[in-house]
């Protein structure tokens, strides 16, 4: 399959909770709106069944303010899932709790015990590879066990760096399709992505490097013009999804979903 990396069948997503308010941020620009973030999800979810796929909607976990960011739980491959180890302390029981619902689906389901660390946010899939970058959340271990997992799937696992001061990998970067690769071009200046066509992101666009191309639909943050008509003179057919609430945790298009299609077997 020469698509696999961005048409999928099933994705999972969960509702923001009350408790989200607590949730984790690199720099406090005020309590995110509870009920504006629901309809941004609501857009988000919606946009997502638009394309045909099966989306599951998780209920709210109160006792994990993060947990609406479901993306960093676990690594979802069309052979398999991998349960992630989150780096931040106060999210380790988010991929707990969602490795139920994957055993549902895909029936065996790998994780990655430790001690090391790794969160789906820094895992960029592409056709040939897995791109994982090193971050504050994601430590040489723990990259060296998804490796050793993935490589019984036939993967090829590469270690490239997350920018200094920036969250996760995808933070700054996502698939637009087989060959090419939204970037900020602090990154795509490091030579990461060679091989690769890159677009980059506008400057002073940097918070949309973060999208998903998903299935037809390229889905990117809303209030970045510049960038989003690169992408419509690039052929992608864009729908811009309001992430102004998520965007004050650090949250992006990714970060609120687990995307992936079935192992033929299941």
């Amino acid at each position: 399959m020469s698509d696999r990396s961005f048409r999928f069948t099933h994705a999972i997503c969960r509702l923001p909770g009350n408790s989200i308010v607590r949730g984790l941020r690199a720099v406090d620009t005020g309590a995110p709106d509870l009920a504006l973030m629901r309809a941004h999800h609501a857009d988000y979810v919606a946009a997502l069944r638009e394309t045909g796929a099966d989306v599951t909607v998780l209920d709210p976990l109160e006792a994990y303010p993060d947990a609406v960011f479901v993306e960093d739980t676990a690594l979802c491959l069309p052979q398999g899932a991998v349960v992630m180890r989150p780096g931040a302390p106060s999210r380790l029981g988010e991929a707990a709790e969602m490795a139920p619902h994957l055993e549902r689906l895909y029936g065996s389901v790998a994780r990655i015990a430790g001690p090391g660390t790794i969160e789906g946010g820094d895992i960029l899939t592409t056709e040939t590879e897995i791109l994982v970058g090193r971050s504050a959340r994601t430590d040489a271990a723990g990259i060296a066990e998804l490796a050793d997992i993935v490589a019984g799937w036939g993967w090829r696992l590469r270690e490239v760096q997350t920018p200094p001061g920036v969250l996760h990998f995808k933070t700054d970067c996502s698939l637009l399709d087989a060959e090419t690769i939204l970037s900020t071009r602090r990154l795509s200046a490091t030579g990461c992505f060679a091989g690769y066509r890159v677009i980059d992101v506008a400057e002073g666009e940097e918070a949309a490097a973060n999208t998903i191309r998903f299935n037809d639909l390229v889905l990117m943050p809303a209030g970045f013009p510049r960038t989003r008509d690169r992408l419509v003179a690039g052929g992608y057919r864009v729908r811009e999804i309001g992430n102004s609430e998520c965007a004050k945790l650090d949250g992006g298009m990714s970060c609120l979903s687990l995307r992936f299609s079935l192992p033929a077997a299941a």
